[in-house]
């Protein structure tokens, strides 16, 4: 009798167990299928609703409808031009013309960021200008010491080696 009392309450816990954990499997199986479903509405959404702010190219720049401009800047610093472009918090797109040696580039911008760009290129301008002067204060050309030294040995007299042959026995 004590045997059939503790195999019944076996069968029972065993069966208790396996009912929640269906409950349990089938409650987290629920809750991932509405995270999927949220995230699925949450970037629709956010598709219709995305403006792209800073860099960007030039097919969504000129898709945003507001006018673009443009102009030429040079070579060096072009991550200095998207930092301060960036703070300023203006939208803009960089085309590399590899053409032309050393290559260029021309920036693209929203025609309503004019004032804006006006104020970058002034930090710009004042930063490359600042950069050029502070290495030729700081850095002599290479080239310069090299020609220094060319004159210096130039200037030097230069020793005749003597050849001399020794017998030895």
């Amino acid at each position: 009798m004590n045997e059939e009392v503790s195999d019944r309450a076996v069968r029972v816990a065993v069966r208790v167990t396996e009912l929640s954990l269906r409950h349990v499997l089938q409650g987290l199986k629920e809750w991932a299928r509405e995270q999927r479903n949220k995230k699925l509405n949450k970037k629709s959404i956010d598709k219709s609703k995305e403006v792209t702010k800073g860099k960007q190219s030039v097919k969504e720049l000129i898709g945003q409808g507001q006018g673009v401009s443009s102009m030429e800047v040079g070579d060096s610093g072009i991550r200095d031009f998207k930092k301060i472009a960036n703070k300023y918090g203006v939208d803009f797109a960089i085309v590399k013309d590899k053409d032309v040696d050393p290559p260029k580039y021309t920036v693209f911008f929203k025609a309503r960021d004019a004032d804006a760009i006006t104020q970058v290129l002034k930090e710009y301008a004042a930063k490359q200008t600042k950069k050029k002067e502070r290495a030729e204060k700081e850095r002599p050309s290479i080239l310069k010491k090299l020609k220094a030294f060319k004159e210096k040995v130039a200037s030097m007299p230069r020793k005749d080696k003597e050849k001399r042959k020794e017998m030895e026995r």
